[in-house]
């Protein structure tokens, strides 16, 4: 209940100044030196990677075996389990190489003294030259046997390239309008009245 005379409060009161927040633990609680001096430490359990089978390498080796149908592929895979190799050494507590270079190798240092003799043009000008060389040089035409990227030539791709004269179209017209030779006649022999018959 309300106290008299005063509102209704909304909220819990607050407990002594003896009362202790948290969980109290019975069996060592010597605060901050006990937690100092005897840290709870857990020993890191090697952690095997499980990696994927190597399939490519598996069927490459099951193909030299002999292996033609799937039962004998499905068999070797399951007699020869072949993992893939873990390429990141530095996981898991893995050794470093003793060869083994991080980062990115230099690259080589360019020769001021060829760069102020314009070496490297007088090399790509030589190249150049070497390549227009051969370009230019005749190449003897193998019998049967094409260059890549060419087709062998049939007659639709030589008549393309060698088209045929166009041949002059005549108009046409109707067959009484031609031009006829006329029949041959039988020589006619012109008879004069006027003079006498020959014998």
């Amino acid at each position: 209940q309300p106290e008299l005379g005063k509102p209704m409060r909304n909220c819990y009161s607050l407990p002594g100044l003896d009362f202790t927040y948290g969980m109290y633990m019975h069996k060592r609680d010597g605060g901050v030196a006990e937690a100092i001096g005897h840290w709870d430490s857990v020993k890191a359990k090697p952690h095997r990677r499980v990696m994927p089978r190597d399939f490519v390498t598996m069927g490459r080796r099951a193909v030299d075996e002999g292996c033609t149908k799937a039962r004998e592929f499905a068999l070797y895979y399951n007699y020869m389990d072949i993992r893939c190799k873990d390429k990141d050494v530095l996981r898991y507590g893995g050794k470093i190489p003793p060869d083994m270079t991080f980062g990115r190798p230099s690259r080589p240092p360019t020769p001021i003294f060829d760069i102020l003799q314009h070496r490297y043009k007088e090399l790509w000008m030589e190249r150049q030259r070497a390549r227009t060389v051969v370009q230019h040089s005749p190449v003897k035409k193998k019998v049967g046997i094409l260059p890549a990227g060419e087709v062998r030539e049939n007659r639709a791709s030589f008549l393309r390239a060698h088209p045929l004269p166009v041949k002059e179209e005549s108009f046409w017209h109707p067959q009484r309008f031609e031009k006829v030779r006329a029949p041959q006649t039988h020589p006619v022999t012109k008879v004069s009245f006027s003079e006498p018959l020959q014998a």
